[in-house]
């Protein structure tokens, strides 16, 4: 009896250090509201890449100079106790395993990581980091760690005495470009970075493709947007081409728009089919509109195709009678090849239709500088 009793007592004493310590663990079923660490996350998009951090967040409460390298924060790796005997890292964070999600692949400071979820500690040494990057996401922080489950190690440089006292630890996204944003773990007066790198060409056609053969593969706006993105960023061509068939098909109700054949026409061309590249570009100037061939003329302009833009704009001036905007194409057309006056009449004459006073001030401008003797 009496061996029970003090059996009974040890255990209520592990109970109470338990609940003692910033890290509280709770009895199987007994919730008990912790007001001691704050659950937190945060999310980050890097092109289609979402990524997303959870942890807990322990305060500082008036422990400057007292975290790195004590029972807070410790350094390398040690055996924390509590039934566990396994060497173990800092669980970055309080109570719960601090998790991060990658939808895609992405690099960590270079080095490879697949996408998933990954439980997150950091092995903390007085002038370095090792960040690990384990596939146990349900043990209760690090005591349960086992490194036969890493996945990766990357080693970064901490920057200590940062100007302000962070009290609650925080993760926050900073420095993003196209391709990479840094992650940084905030807390006390300790800064640890990392950068995340990601191949946005190669995740965004993933993702693209991922959504051709699901329901927006029969939507032909989606398909036209695939194909421009294909186009745009020359990959995937011939999938490409086959989008915009599609996007083009009336039994999808599509309609073989001048967007949707001078999108066809510009794949054709890079894929060395000039002739049919040709012919579909001329069904696509039949079918345009006075603005859009407008545009395609200004476009080949900045090409410095200038007789091919002139042809555009006389088409376009024909076909629609001298409707607007055709006479401001012709007057950049004809200022573009040297001929100022025939350029001076075609302004003229668009001033007398621009539809709203920005297209009249931009006309009235135009117009005096051709008067000065300068091409637009």
């Amino acid at each position: 009896m009496m061996k029970k009793i003090q059996n009974g007592i040890i255990a209520t004493m592990i109970l109470f250090s338990l609940w003692a310590n910033d890290n509280p663990i709770q009895a199987q079923g007994l919730h008990i509201p912790q007001n001691q660490n704050i659950s937190n996350s945060v999310g980050r998009r890097l092109g289609v890449t979402e990524i997303d951090i959870k942890w807990n967040a322990p305060g500082v409460k008036g422990r400057e100079g007292k975290i790195w390298g004590t029972t807070i924060a410790h350094y390398g790796f040690m055996v924390l106790g509590f039934g566990s005997n396994v060497e173990s890292p800092w669980r970055a964070g309080a109570d719960e395993g601090t998790t991060m999600s990658f939808s895609t692949d992405v690099r960590i400071n270079g080095q490879p990581l697949a996408a998933g979820t990954y439980n997150f500690f950091i092995a903390v040494y007085p002038d370095s980091c090792v960040l690990i990057f384990n596939k146990n996401t349900t043990g209760w922080g690090s005591y349960f760690y086992d490194k036969s489950k890493d996945v990766l190690r990357v080693t970064t440089i901490q920057q200590k005495n940062q100007p302000q006292m962070q009290e609650r630890l925080a993760y926050q996204f900073d420095k993003q470009t196209e391709q990479t944003v840094e992650v940084a773990l905030l807390w006390e007066y300790w800064k640890i970075a990392f950068t995340v790198s990601v191949d946005t060409k190669a995740t965004t056609l993933a993702n693209i493709k991922a959504q051709m053969i699901g329901a927006l593969g029969f939507d032909p706006p989606s398909l036209m947007a695939a194909a421009r993105w294909c186009l745009q960023n020359d990959v995937n061509l011939t999938e490409a081409a086959e989008w915009i068939d599609r996007a083009a098909d009336p039994n999808l109700g599509g309609v073989q728009t001048f967007n949707a054949l001078s999108t066809k026409s510009k794949l054709l061309s890079k894929l060395g089919k000039a002739d049919e590249a040709a012919t579909t570009m001329q069904k696509a100037i039949d079918a345009g509109t006075a603005i859009e061939l407008h545009q395609y003329g200004r476009q080949l302009l900045a090409e410095k195709k200038t007789s091919e833009a002139m042809s555009i704009f006389e088409k376009n001036y024909k076909k629609y009678n001298g409707a607007w905007p055709t006479n401001v194409g012709l007057m950049r057309g004809y200022s573009a090849s040297g001929d100022l006056k025939k350029a001076l009449e075609s302004a003229k004459s668009a001033l007398q239709q621009a539809p709203d006073e920005l297209n009249k001030k931009s006309l009235m401008d135009a117009i005096k500088q051709l008067e000065s003797g300068k091409a637009l």
